[in-house]
């Protein structure tokens, strides 16, 4: 790849994007990764096994963890999204670590946690912080909910975009 991005520099005068540094083992391993984290995991029909694959794949989960099946875990920033033990998942929720124009930032998830079904998980964008989103001990995300912000421990976030309606 060092050639590669040697010769892309001397050809173009720019400086060669990110991607060139990347190893040849990685650039063989993304696109095994995304099927297993996009196309395997979301559709197996046991939650243990659902969830040692997402394990496998470098997601950091906690003990006694559900996932529902169909949800969308962010396989380009697996090793930033952080999920407590005890937290429920429900089914076709929506995880998105990175947006245009933006960085890659990390979702938490702490311990005890419910996420209703169909929510969508993303992070600040730069200029609204750019920091963790942090959904709390205890804390509980309606379905259909579009979390863009912290949610507190021990509230109830609802809505697009969401808001706390009870702490």
């Amino acid at each position: 790849m060092k050639i590669l991005k040697y010769m892309y520099e001397k050809y173009t005068g720019k400086k060669a994007p990110y991607y060139y540094s990347y190893s040849l083992v990685t650039i063989l391993m993304k696109p095994i990764r995304k099927f297993v984290v996009q196309v395997i995991a979301p559709n197996c029909p046991f939650n243990n096994l659902r969830v040692s694959i997402y394990r496998l794949c470098g997601f950091k989960i906690g003990k006694n963890t559900f996932i529902g099946m169909k949800c969308y875990l962010d396989d380009m920033c697996y090793d930033l999204i952080e999920i407590g033990n005890n937290v429920v998942i429900s089914y076709g929720v929506y995880f998105a670590c990175h947006g245009k124009n933006q960085g890659h930032f990390p979702i938490v998830i702490e311990d005890n946690a419910y996420i209703g079904m169909r929510a969508t998980i993303i992070t600040k964008h730069k200029f609204g912080g750019g920091a963790k989103t942090i959904i709390g001990k205890n804390a509980v995300v309606g379905s259909c909910a579009l979390v863009n912000l912290d949610v507190p421990s021990g509230s109830v976030a609802v809505g697009i975009p969401c808001r706390i309606i009870k702490k």
